[in-house]
């Protein structure tokens, strides 16, 4: 049978989701625990797809991917929970061979800026531009100069908390680097090296912007939205899952919210 199953991650402990030859990533700790509890045969045989495919450093709360087995679906939670105390797969649906994880009606990205000197009217200001179909050419990394590049993007909110900001990002699909250079954009504007008048041009498509990439350990996929139910749920974290998520919750206050939301959700 063929799972979607959502799945969560601190993205410090991995090199991103890819397999990278003697890099430890997402990826390959996923399908050496498939095999070795016996989900499935061989790496292979799982067929395996993401959602997502976060870089080095990126966490996330809820990506999804797919992954053939013969496992009754009562124990199916169980064993996938089984693999590492770094990965929670919080919950699973079974769905056709021609299911596209890729195909998500929605992606959500929160990304958690420490507070130091912003000024949260300026980055609230800035991210209501990005509304509606926008040119991404300067937004994104490795794009081609010469035509537009349209992506919906649905809101870009800024929340200012205790410990900072959250800015959440919600679009149907994302190019390489888009949510890091949006806060790049938004931290220009506040520091005052960027006009609105010129972050409206490059939305528009009129002018290029070169924008920092943000650095990734503030990012999180935090849900990725698709047309049917979740029937299966987990009750954990396990007691595994449970000592690691304790033992690094004094850590930064971005991975302590993650690993605080990777034990609710």
């Amino acid at each position: 049978m063929r799972w979607l199953v959502r799945f969560g991650y601190d993205g410090r402990e991995f090199a991103g989701w890819a397999r990278q030859p003697g890099l430890r990533t997402v990826e390959s700790e996923l399908l050496r625990g498939l095999v070795r509890l016996g989900v499935t045969p061989s790496a292979e045989a799982a067929r395996v797809a993401v959602a997502s495919r976060t870089d080095r450093g990126v966490s996330a709360r809820a990506n999804a991917f797919v992954v053939s087995t013969e496992l009754p679906s009562r124990v199916l939670l169980r064993s996938l929970n089984g693999i590492s105390t770094e990965l929670i797969c919080s919950a699973a649906t079974p769905v056709p061979e021609e299911f596209r994880v890729r195909g998500a009606v929605r992606r959500t990205y929160r990304y958690f800026e420490p507070i130091g000197g912003h000024h949260p009217d300026r980055w609230e200001r800035a991210a209501r531009l990005f509304s509606g179909a926008i040119d991404v050419r300067s937004f994104g990394r490795g794009l081609p100069a010469g035509v537009p590049i349209l992506r919906l993007v649905e809101s870009v909110t800024v929340a200012p908390t205790e410990g900072g900001l959250i800015v959440e990002v919600r679009a149907p699909s994302f190019v390489w680097g888009m949510v890091r250079k949006i806060i790049g954009a938004l931290r220009e504007y506040d520091a005052g090296r960027l006009t609105l008048a010129r972050l409206e041009a490059a939305l528009k498509g009129d002018v290029r912007l070169t924008l920092p990439t943000v650095d990734p350990e503030g990012l999180v996929l935090w849900d990725v939205e698709y047309p049917l139910p979740w029937t299966l749920s987990w009750t954990g974290p396990n007691r595994h899952q449970q000592a690691r998520i304790r033992s690094q919750t004094d850590s930064l206050w971005m991975q302590s919210e993650l690993l605080k939301a990777l034990s609710t959700v």
